[in-house]
């Protein structure tokens, strides 16, 4: 039987901080029926959208990066899930800057007239913040950042004050992820 493909967006700097904690325990919950690639914002060779218009005629991106792997992979996957922590009461910036050549199905959408991503998905988002600052900014980014790919938010995973207490300590957090996870193998 062929794995279902989940892509994430990883927006955090931090290896083993607490984004990276909600995908692995979303990784573990989904098991090995799922294949799940990761693409960390801080260190993909992804530049950011430069406007070049090429996409108001053309499918993809003219500019030749790791992009051109990840618009294969959203084509095909099943489910998209975006993880941030909340900076400032939004995604990170580096996330902002991988996910502008999503540019690529605005137009496609909206100028060519073409369905981009033909193939619909399910997925959510994981948001993460330290303090107790408003989610609603980085929430709504995300959401249409996933509707961009033809994805179906499943809902999100919110867990605030993580520098008082770490989501590895937070069971309702943990339960949450996990309640993604079976919605999302269905």
């Amino acid at each position: 039987m062929e794995k279902k493909k989940v892509l994430i967006f990883n927006g955090s700097p931090r290896k083993n901080g607490e984004t990276a904690f909600m995908i692995k325990t979303l990784q573990e919950e989904l098991g090995e029926g799922y294949e799940c690639k990761t693409v960390n914002a801080y260190k993909a060779d992804i530049r950011p959208c430069v406007d070049c218009r090429w996409c108001f005629t053309h499918p993809g991106c003219a500019i030749k990066d790791e992009w051109q792997e990840i618009l294969s992979y959203i084509e095909e996957c099943d489910h998209v899930v975006m993880a941030s922590p909340v900076y400032f009461e939004e995604v990170t910036g580096m996330l902002l800057s991988v996910l502008s050549r999503l540019q690529t199905y605005f137009s496609a959408r909206y100028i060519r007239k073409e369905e981009p991503v033909p193939k619909k998905k399910t997925g959510g988002v994981f948001l993460a913040a330290g303090s107790i600052g408003p989610r609603e900014k980085a929430e709504s980014t995300a959401q249409m950042l996933l509707r961009q790919m033809s994805c179906e938010s499943l809902g999100t995973v919110y867990v605030n004050r993580t520098d008082k207490v770490p989501v590895r300590d937070r069971e309702d957090i943990i339960q949450e992820i996990r309640t993604l996870a079976q919605q999302m193998k269905g």
